[in-house]
């Protein structure tokens, strides 16, 4: 017994000897692919040295003796902390994930190909300006250098992913980081999903319930629409089919509609500040991940130093200040997507139906490579108005008919881009007017441009609008029949049709997704905008000061209170507060009770640390569902977050919306106060199944975690411990310190699309600026910058914005020193 209780301990011993032994093996490995600061490095592809700075909070200063050596530096700097980051982005805008994650990506690739924007991004290199051009260059030999130097020193394959996924790393080129851009495009925009959604809705509900569920964005414009079976044709289709899944792979850059892009961003002119000089401040919404998408980066240019949030991959300081300037962006929320269905000809199916009889399709093949699995050869088919796409994107099977395909148009899909020119040229700017009219070449994703100089602020919004016919059937809000020559782009419109203010008559201007211009249609910009809550907030904290600062502009982007919450709990407990004689202890009545009395007390902030904002959106949430699911059936689950003019009109019964209330399968007659006190016992049953029956315990950020997960390794088990960053936060839906929920079923408010890069500028001291990002700076789990910046940006803390580089060597964690070879 005693032999073999020895033997027992001695392989107990053995086995932990040798998983230590392992993860030091692994951890040699991953740490050679840290990047050295400080150090001195010969390369090819510069004409002087450069210096990388890095401050102590490892944001590079990149200083040069001309601005191709720059972007070089710039490049070398974003393969050093995000390499990985890097070859994914440029494999997922290519369509070719699934050479490296298998099947499981497929359907990524499959629509990625079928849009072919590599092959835009690729033709689009020419139109560039001479200096973008070279700019381009030196950025991609910035990137090849870090490859090749990590090749020839055996740096750790420069990332620690890679020594999972071991393919061959190609070289970056200029169309590269042009594709970049589209594929931002592509994941701002939600257009083409509220298409599909609202014809698919419009199928079950009466048009005037399917106003209440998706209104216009409120104020001037079309009241009334056809529905999709009066634009389309009869015939044989799927109508009322249930929802088939979306891909949901953590690097499908198709987004939920939901969860598309999103932000704010402000301005004030001197006449309005308390310091006499301009004031800006910008806060993008993107979705969460680790490393954040944002990477923060000073370049000392020809024209002057410019710093603030870069995007990997691409060479442009997309928001940040110069000397002279300041600008952020905000999503427009323009309509640049049209799905339009296209008619085979019945006779022969390679051609389609044109306004002038039939036309063949352009097409072309193309070979996915998959790992561990047989390569796949679509067909590529293209129409006049745009790429044919497959019916499982976004559930447009539920829409199609037999003899018909769907197309997109969209203003992304441009073979003469020249957003990145346009960008360069921004940079360069060095006030308000010349910023505007520098964007005006922007293509897309269309933003509402936030400038502001010493002298003054202005908006605009850039990017392509196009130009539809006024007899459009259905003004570009559901798919239409593309052989009908009136739904037809008919080009893009003029800059100078763009929304556009420059000098504010009450001197600040902002936007946060609202509604920015009441022109009428085609002119309009869009139907359906990303806010009509958070402005109400700004727009009252703007007003309550007449002079703003620095602060009180930090202040606004970290605020917390719930307008909708406000304006809500009135309506849907208004028959509910304090009625009724106490209930005894542990029954559904006293929890309701006591549920009511903690919401009655509250002011609406979605704090981290208060019980109520969770009580609330578990409340709301559970009231839509009741609200919709009996009208919608299966269709219901498409409705994943609270729409809150939808419940403010059933609660002011606008136009008759009080409908919803009642059950439709039911006999009785139910009331709104009935869903809404039936909505808040199934939110308290929830409550109590998951989080225990102490309400006035429970903590919003305790279920408001921001989830900064790696895309990749973030579901591996142990790993996911090392790479995911998870944070208690405030904010919500609705507030413009702005957490987006999940609408997940199994965490429905997880926090997961919000500000990833703050800034605020102050022009009468630009060197008080300050900005932060989400994580850190690097990429690597195993670096003290991974998530340094992230415990900051919690708080509610930022970092300095200087363009002092004797600041940035004073406080300078290493300077690279990269030298001509």
């Amino acid at each position: 017994m005693l032999s073999i209780t020895k033997w027992v301990f001695r392989l107990f011993v053995g086995v932990c000897v040798c998983c230590i032994m392992a993860v030091g093996v692994l951890y040699m490995f991953a740490s050679r692919s840290l990047p050295d600061y400080d150090a001195d490095v010969a390369l090819s592809g510069i004409t002087a040295p450069v210096e990388i700075v890095r401050d102590n909070a490892n944001v590079p200063h990149i200083v040069g003796s001309n601005d191709k050596d720059v972007f070089f530096g710039l490049g070398y700097a974003h393969a050093q902390d995000r390499l990985w980051q890097l070859i994914t982005m440029r494999r997922t805008v290519q369509g070719r994930l699934s050479e490296v994650f298998g099947p499981e990506t497929l359907p990524i690739d499959r629509v990625l190909r079928r849009l072919d924007l590599y092959t835009l991004a690729t033709q689009s290199v020419s139109v560039q300006t001479r200096e973008t051009l070279a700019a381009l260059e030196a950025y991609s030999a910035g990137i090849n250098a870090r490859l090749s130097q990590i090749n020839a020193d055996a740096l750790g394959r420069g990332a620690p992913e890679l020594f999972l996924f071991s393919n061959q790393i190609a070289p970056w080129q200029p169309a590269d980081s042009i594709a970049l851009i589209k594929l931002m495009a592509l994941q701002g925009t939600t257009h083409l999903e509220q298409e599909v959604l609202r014809a698919r809705t419009s199928l079950v509900l009466s048009n005037e319930r399917m106003l209440d569920l998706l209104p216009d964005t409120p104020g001037k414009g079309l009241a009334d629409l056809p529905s999709f079976a009066e634009v389309m044709p009869q015939g044989s289709t799927r109508v009322y089919a249930a929802s088939t899944p979306k891909p949901q792979h953590p690097l499908s850059p198709f987004r939920p509609r939901d969860l598309a892009g999103a932000s704010n961003a402000w301005a004030a002119a001197p006449s309005r500040s308390a310091t006499g000089g301009s004031l800006l401040a910008s806060d993008p919404h993107l979705a969460f991940s680790s490393p954040s998408i944002w990477y923060l980066a000073r370049l000392e240019l020809a024209s002057g130093g410019i710093i603030g949030g870069t995007i990997p991959g691409i060479p442009l300081v997309l928001m940040g200040r110069s000397a002279a300037l300041g600008w952020g962006l905000t999503a427009s929320y323009a309509d640049d997507q049209d799905l339009v269905f296209e008619q085979l000809n019945p006779d022969d199916p390679t051609q389609y139906r044109t306004p002038n009889g039939f036309a063949q399709f352009r097409t072309r093949d193309s070979i996915i490579n998959v790992k561990d699995a047989p390569s796949e050869t679509l067909t590529l088919r293209w129409t006049e108005n745009g790429p044919v796409l497959p019916p499982e994107h976004y559930n447009l099977g539920t829409l199609m008919r037999d003899g018909y395909v769907a197309a997109l148009n969209w203003t992304a899909l441009s073979p003469k881009d020249t957003s990145m020119s346009a960008g360069m040229a921004l940079m360069m700017a060095k006030s308000v007017q010349g910023a505007a009219d520098a964007a005006q070449t922007f293509i897309a994703p269309s933003q509402n441009l936030m400038l502001a100089d010493s002298n003054g602020v202005g908006m605009v919004t850039i990017g392509a609008l196009p130009a539809r016919d006024a007899r459009h059937q259905t003004k570009g809000r559901l798919p239409s029949p593309g052989w009908v020559a009136q739904n037809r782009w008919q080009g893009i419109l003029p800059p100078e049709a763009s929304p556009r203010i420059l000098t504010p008559e009450g001197g600040i201007i902002g936007n946060t997704n609202n509604k920015v211009t009441d022109a009428a249609f085609p002119n309009h910009v869009s139907f359906t905008y990303g806010d009509t809550q958070r402005i109400t907030r700004w727009a009252r904290l703007m007003q309550s000061r007449q002079v703003h600062t620095r602060d009180s502009f930090i202040e606004a982007q970290l605020d917390t209170i719930s307008v909708t919450a406000r304006t809500i709990l009135p309506l849907i407990g208004a028959n509910l507060w304090f009625t009724g004689p106490p209930a005894p202890a542990g029954t559904p009545e006293r929890q309701r009770q006591r549920a009511l009395t903690l919401l009655a007390d509250w002011n609406g902030e979605m704090n981290e640390h208060l019980p109520e904002p969770l009580i609330y959106s578990a409340w709301v949430k559970a009231l839509q569902t009741r609200l919709i699911r009996d009208e919608l059936g299966p269709l219901h689950t498409e409705f994943t977050h609270v729409e809150p003019i939808f419940l403010e009109r059933v609660y002011r019964d606008i136009d008759g919306a009080a409908a919803w209330c009642d059950v439709v399968q039911s006999a009785p007659l139910e009331t709104c106060e009935d869903m809404a006190r039936l909505a808040l016992d199934d939110a308290i049953i929830w409550i109590n199944e998951r989080y225990g029956t102490a309400l006035e315990s429970l903590r919003w950020g305790d279920v408001h975690q921001a989830t900064h997960d790696h895309p990749v390794l973030g579901e591996t088990p142990i790993l996911r411990h090392v790479v995911n960053i998870r944070q208690s936060t405030s904010g919500g839906d609705n507030t413009l310190m702005r957490g987006r929920t999940s609408g997940d079923p199994a965490d429905p408010f997880h926090n997961v699309h919000g500000a990833g890069y703050r800034g605020v500028y102050d022009f009468a001291d630009p060197d008080s600026s300050v900005f932060i990002i989400s994580t850190g700076q690097s990429g690597h789990p195993l670096s003290r910058h991974y998530d340094d910046l992230g415990v900051l940006w919690r708080r509610g803390e930022y970092i300095p914005m200087s363009l002092n580089l004797d600041l940035a060597r004073a406080g300078a964690t290493g300077v690279t020193r990269l030298l001509p070879r």
